[in-house]
């Protein structure tokens, strides 16, 4: 609100300096048959008030025509010398100026991330993907965490991200991925409505709170939709019936120093010799250590514990399992 008052103080400033410029050049030119030239002339040294000489010797209306120019002038240029000042000491120049280098910033991405609030959910995902070395976009209101993200350095734009136009400035024609994870489930729906409508190929992911919401966030075309609390307390639940399994499970990581870690990998992105191959010509075990624990169809099927003759054919994936410095020497190798 208080930088649209002063962008529109500052508007008006600007027009009333080209208005006085116009009205003084106009004046002279058609008034007293001055030159286009001449006029100009004129009319700058009367309305910086230079004070150098006259083109020709003044009449008595041209006299009376440039004090009021004068006059005129000195209330306008008052006007805005005042409102630029205001609008520099309210630092309002300075966020515009960081506003505009952000959005260079941004509009210079491709295939990065964006993500939709930057609460509990939304702070979790962000350091996730900052660690797997990810280009993010947050899109935020509050102006507080505004400027905690800029402070933390992770580019970013204000507004409300169930609008197209934020979707827009936060680069989502050129997103390869958008995680909503908004307050409100109809917040979530809108926005996953648009992003799908301005790209279809960006793949979403979505917070649910409520049951309900679950189908209607798939319908408007949210890849996966995960809901929170559903998901912690089924965890809990599992940390009760089955201990050291949950307690095995939580120490597999995709990242990190830990015991082990997982790893994608693309049959797309391995050497072209390998495609068509099996999984025992691949020999992950003896070239890295890693193990196979995991294989992800074309049609996206899940096979846990393929068998070494499963073949390795376009836009499938694995799922290896390895020490972190068996990761590090797959992702060396591939």
């Amino acid at each position: 609100m208080i930088n649209s008052i002063f962008k529109s103080r500052l508007y008006k400033a600007i027009f009333f300096s080209v208005l006085i410029f116009s009205i003084g050049i106009g004046g002279y030119a058609l008034l007293f048959d001055y030159s286009f030239i001449d006029a100009l002339y004129m009319t700058v040294i009367t309305v910086t008030t230079i004070g150098f000489g006259e083109v020709h010797p003044f009449g008595a209306e041209e006299k009376i025509f440039t004090v009021g120019l004068i006059l005129s002038s000195l209330f306008i240029f008052g006007y805005a010398v005042s409102s630029f000042s205001e609008y520099l000491i309210s630092g309002q120049f300075f966020h515009q100026l960081k506003v505009k280098k952000v959005q260079k910033k941004i509009e210079e991405l491709q295939g990065h991330t964006i993500v939709c609030g930057f609460g509990r959910n939304g702070r979790q995902a962000v350091s996730k993907l900052r660690s797997y070395k990810k280009e993010v976009v947050m899109i935020e209101r509050s102006k507080d965490l505004i400027e905690e993200l800029d402070e933390k350095g992770i580019l970013n734009v204000e507004g409300n991200a169930t609008t197209d136009e934020t979707l827009i400035k936060a680069g989502i024609m050129r997103a390869s991925n958008l995680v909503t994870v908004l307050p409100s489930d109809a917040d979530n729906l809108f926005v996953v409505l648009s992003a799908r409508q301005l790209n279809k190929n960006c793949k979403i992911i979505s917070r649910a709170s409520k049951e309900s919401s679950y189908s209607k966030l798939k319908i408007a075309g949210a890849d996966n939709v995960i809901m929170p609390d559903k998901l912690g307390g089924a965890h809990m639940a599992l940390l009760v019936v089955t201990p050291d399994v949950i307690e095995f499970v939580d120490r597999l990581t995709i990242e990190g120093d830990t015991t082990a870690n997982l790893e994608e990998v693309d049959v797309n992105e391995l050497p072209t010799e390998y495609l068509g191959k099996t999984i025992l010509d691949l020999d992950l075990r003896k070239k890295t250590g890693c193990t196979v624990i995991g294989y992800r169809s074309p049609e996206k099927e899940y096979t846990i514990n393929p068998d070494v003759s499963v073949k390795l054919i376009a836009d499938s994936n694995l799922i290896v399992l390895g020490r972190p410095e068996q990761i590090n020497k797959l992702r060396e190798l591939f």
